[in-house]
């Protein structure tokens, strides 16, 4: 089967031609183009299926094949992830423009952690709010979390389902998974994206209280607030740079107080929620960083790791790049790993699995999400 993925982020659309399960071609551009997504549909419009990413999909527990309903439901979690549903919509109401008699399926970083205990899931407020289990924490990055499972596997020489494994998906959003039997138990963000580790223009978790008093004394609006939150936080706005962390770190390379202050935030919240996770793990077979921080950065992943002696976890020869590897020296208790994103594979599999009828197969021993 011939599969078109499209995996939108908030800045960039990454898109790849899976083929049986192996990509075979790809590409990606800045969203700034705005021809480019139906240069690319036209380009390889001689696929099987379509596959979309949607950060947010609510209750939706696997990938389903998209019709209006479930567009317009999924459009209204918008508010939720501001920064990748809108795309996810557009881009798929583009498909189905160009392409009619193409299906198009939904894939959902949320549908991994479904199957989180309540102890998990909910959070400690009113019940009168929560009695409708939607203010919830819902987790994201289920897609790169997914392959994440299955090529460790491969690199441990072990059934991916049987691992008890943290994750800790890198990029310009951040968070961390426990995972166990092949499906999330645990995870840092939470109702939104905006929970959790530092990221590049995100705040992560911060006291409620906090926000609170800097939106009495301001004053400012819930909007306002949420654009200084998703936007204007994170390393952007202790750093002064637009986030990226090449440039943070060639800010504090040169000496930059406030870079070097970011840094150090950045990787402790990110060693405080891998502790967090492996708690909710009977034991830790490994820790793998995947995400594009990962894939190009693997000094800032080495960094946080040297501070992770605590769980078992021993850094070791930091000279390979650009491969999937164990990056833990060979006594180590503990292995951790560095894998690459591959959500093309993952969006390529949910599509393959929703178009032959079958319930998506997770790493899991049950195969029913």
């Amino acid at each position: 089967m011939r599969v078109l993925t499209l995996n939108p982020g908030s800045s960039s659309m990454k898109v790849s031609l899976v083929a049986d399960g192996t990509a075979t071609e790809g590409t990606s551009w800045d969203l700034a183009d705005p021809g480019a997504m139906a240069t690319a549909i036209r380009r390889w419009s001689d696929v099987d299926a379509v596959a979309v990413r949607f950060v947010h999909g609510g209750s939706q527990k696997a990938p389903a094949l998209v019709g209006d309903e479930l567009l317009a439901n999924l459009e209204r979690l918008t508010p939720l992830a501001p920064n990748h549903q809108p795309l996810s919509v557009e881009v798929t109401r583009e498909v189905r423009r160009l392409l009619p008699e193409v299906p198009v399926v939904a894939c959902f970083d949320t549908a991994f952690h479904a199957r989180m205990p309540e102890a998990a899931a909910r959070y400690p407020l009113p019940r009168s709010w929560t009695a409708q289990n939607r203010l919830r924490r819902y987790g994201f990055h289920g897609l790169s979390c997914q392959y994440a499972v299955r090529r460790a596997g491969e690199l441990l020489g072990r059934e991916p389902g049987g691992l008890q494994l943290v994750c800790a998906h890198v990029g310009a959003g951040v968070s961390v998974t426990a995972i166990r039997d092949g499906h999330g138990v645990d995870t840092s963000m939470g109702f939104t994206p905006l929970e959790g580790a530092m990221m590049a223009t995100r705040s992560g978790s911060i006291d409620p209280g906090l926000l609170l008093h800097v939106m009495r004394t301001a004053p400012m609006s819930p909007d306002e607030l949420a654009d200084a939150l998703f936007h204007r936080s994170g390393l952007a706005g202790m750093s002064g740079t637009s986030g990226d962390l090449r440039q943070v770190l060639a800010a504090a390379a040169a000496g930059e107080r406030d870079a070097e202050v970011a840094l150090e935030v950045y990787r402790h919240r990110l060693r405080r929620e891998i502790g967090a996770a492996a708690v909710s793990l009977s034991r830790l077979d490994a820790v793998v960083f995947t995400g594009g921080v990962a894939e190009h950065q693997p000094s800032v992943i080495m960094s946080v790791l040297n501070g992770l002696e605590v769980l078992g976890l021993r850094a070791g020869d930091t000279t390979r790049t650009g491969a999937d590897r164990i990056v833990t020296a060979p006594d180590s208790p503990v292995p951790a790993l560095i894998v690459l994103p591959r959500e093309d594979l993952e969006l390529a599999r949910g599509a393959e699995e929703v178009l032959a009828g079958r319930p998506l197969v997770t790493p899991g021993r049950d195969a029913r999400p």
